[in-house]
């Protein structure tokens, strides 16, 4: 008997932390993540102070030393616009139903039909965008050099951003397209208007392929791409050891935000043509009209590849930008001596 290609989605693990428990029910894995990625943030940004990368000069050149109470004060303001962009971005860019135009208060209404649900929907370019914002917002409050804090805060971001994709796994969501790899992971969380029939062929040809049985009178359940941990690894650990490798050779302030920019968008492209879209969104376009399910063409493009697309774009734009602005500081500095 050979043993099957794919792996089941591991039944212990479930949205909640303690789930089937009044009240501690409430406490759920995704949540924790966000915890674990701020805390990771400020870890990081403390290590950066030590090494003076957040320091600045005052009007007479005299070093200015930064404060823990400072990168805490700078983190929760990123963090409050960040939550803001994200939860705007995810209900008017990705939600179809337009209930958020029409009623823009349930944006921040933690409740449907009655039930606790807490803000479900998040984006993480929307989240780029009022974080972005909000250190902004915090340096110019602070009379801080942006980009230096920008470059210390894309420097603490990736780690972190590894345990939000580890919540969206322990939440089985977000999972990607069918596959017959043989790590492809069965989610019970796939609705069953994403399962198929086991009679027709082409299933039945994937099945067989991968050692899967059909159930008498059930929907196939297809094993997907784990994305989610794509993402972890990618998005995450690798872009934050490229980051780190580099943040104490950064050739001028604004590199290490460039570099983030590009190589999140980067390595994010490539892996939405793995991850499924949303199903009400589909593909923004398509060349042969693949079904969500398929990848079938490099041209059938995503939302949020379009979204990364502006983010490489942006991150180049930065790089470029930054680099000719501190070779001018420096003429013009050689110019004073």
């Amino acid at each position: 008997m050979n043993l099957p290609l794919y792996i089941n989605y591991p039944s212990w693990i479930h949205p909640e932390i303690f789930p089937n428990i009044p009240v501690l029910g409430l406490l759920r894995w995704y949540g924790l993540m966000y915890i674990f990625a701020f805390g990771t943030a400020f870890f990081i940004l403390k290590k950066l102070l030590k090494e003076g990368a957040l320091d600045s000069k005052d009007s007479e050149g005299k070093i200015v030393a930064t404060t823990e109470d400072e990168i805490f004060s700078f983190i929760a303001t990123g963090i409050i616009f960040l939550l803001i962009g994200a939860r705007v971005f995810s209900t008017l860019v990705y939600d179809t139903s337009g209930d958020y135009w029409h009623k823009p208060w349930l944006i921040f209404w933690p409740f449907k039909n009655g039930r606790f649900t807490g803000l479900a929907g998040m984006s993480y370019h929307g989240g780029f965008i009022g974080g972005l914002l909000g250190m902004i917002f915090w340096c110019w409050r602070h009379k801080k050099p942006t980009m230096k804090w920008i470059d210390a805060m894309c420097t603490a971001i990736p780690l972190g951003y590894t345990f939000g994709r580890i919540g969206n796994f322990m939440n089985g969501e977000l999972y990607g397209r069918i596959t017959t790899m043989p790590w492809g992971m069965v989610f019970p969380t796939v609705p069953i208007s994403e399962r198929f029939s086991s009679k027709v062929e082409w299933v039945a040809a994937f099945m067989d392929k991968i050692g899967m049985q059909a159930v008498e009178g059930q929907l196939a359940n297809l094993p997907r791409h784990p994305s989610q941990l794509y993402e972890a690894l990618f998005e995450g650990l690798v872009l934050f050891s490229i980051i780190w490798i580099l943040h104490k050779r950064k050739p001028f302030d604004g590199f290490t935000g460039g570099l983030y920019a590009l190589g999140y968008g980067l390595f994010r492209f490539v892996i939405e043509y793995f991850r499924e879209p949303d199903a009400d969104i589909g593909y923004r376009f398509s060349v042969d009209g693949a079904q969500i399910y398929e990848n079938t063409s490099l041209l059938n493009i995503s939302t949020g590849q379009i979204l990364c697309s502006l983010m490489i774009l942006g991150g180049i734009g930065i790089l470029i930008t930054c680099w000719i602005l501190d070779k001018r500081k420096k003429r013009k500095a050689e110019q004073g001596d």
